[in-house]
């Protein structure tokens, strides 16, 4: 019997001694790309993966969770014009497993269209706003801007990041008189640039001097009251206060359209909106 349970102890150390080897030796998770932490070799950018975070504002899991306010969908009617592949430079290039192409119209399944910018254009007049404390991040991967189309709030903070392992230059282009234009060089992983907006721009231009394809566009408005339609062409307009509002929906190619809409406790009924293919396309 003394013998049967010696056997048994050694068994059991041998089993526990591997089991903490093994555990040992698991190979850590890896940071993402998005996080700026350093890696020792850039990784191959899957296109769909780029694009699904530039396109989309609200997560799958949380649309069943959304706060009271004014939702809707975009729907295009007609084919766009195809997009025209990036000829990027070698060193971005080798960044992508397949070819870039321009992201004019995102167009997903039975028309729905994304990045396009949805914000309560009249109906807010003697209100005023504190911008929210969290900042908005733009970042560069894959020599590309993401996301593509953004919403901001007038003063309310902008952080571009290179996640990059190439330099690039970060050069805000603003049209409306107060909002100031900058150029500054931005080194791989290097610090995040922070920028704010004293008034409202529709589509201010982000780009890099550098890389010539290298594209952004932002959304700034004086109230919280804004979205960028997804990939399934949804927008989500939060925590609207009971009233009557006029609602733009506004698209860099495909134009803007506009739509009255009333909240009352907390909800509108659901608005759409449907663009059609300019002719001057």
């Amino acid at each position: 019997m003394q013998l049967e349970e010696r056997l048994f102890q050694i068994c059991f150390s041998a089993v526990l001694v591997g089991a903490i080897l093994l555990g040992g030796c698991r190979p850590k998770e890896e940071t993402p790309l998005a996080s700026g932490s350093s890696t020792s070799a850039a990784p191959i950018l899957e296109k769909t993966n780029l694009f699904a975070t530039n396109a989309t504002t609200e997560s799958e899991e949380n649309k069943s969770a959304l706060t009271p306010g004014i939702s809707g969908k975009i729907i295009l009617q007609g084919a766009p014009p195809p997009e025209r592949e990036i000829a990027m430079e070698p060193t971005c290039g080798k960044l992508h497993a397949t070819i870039p192409k321009t992201r004019l119209y995102v167009v997903g399944d039975n028309g729905a269209l994304a990045d396009v910018f949805v914000y309560i254009k009249e109906g807010l007049s003697g209100k005023t706003f504190d911008p929210p404390a969290a900042p908005i991040l733009l970042d560069q991967v894959g020599c590309e801007y993401t996301p593509y189309v953004i919403g901001l709030q007038t003063k309310q903070k902008l952080l571009v990041r290179n996640s990059d392992p190439v330099m690039h230059n970060v050069h805000p282009l603003p049209k409306v008189a107060g909002n100031q234009e900058s150029n500054r060089a931005q080194m791989p992983k290097g610090k995040d640039y922070e920028y704010t907006f004293e008034n409202p721009e529709i589509f201010l231009t982000y780009k890099c001097d550098i890389h010539p394809w290298m594209y952004a566009y932002v959304g700034v408005v004086e109230n919280p009251f804004f979205a960028v339609s997804g990939a399934d062409g949804t927008f989500h307009l939060k925590n609207v206060p009971a009233g009557k509002y006029v609602v733009e929906a506004y698209h860099r190619k495909a134009g803007k359209l506009a739509k009255d809409v009333t909240v009352v406790d907390g909800k509108s009924a659901p608005i759409n909106f449907t663009f059609e293919i300019p002719r001057a396309q």
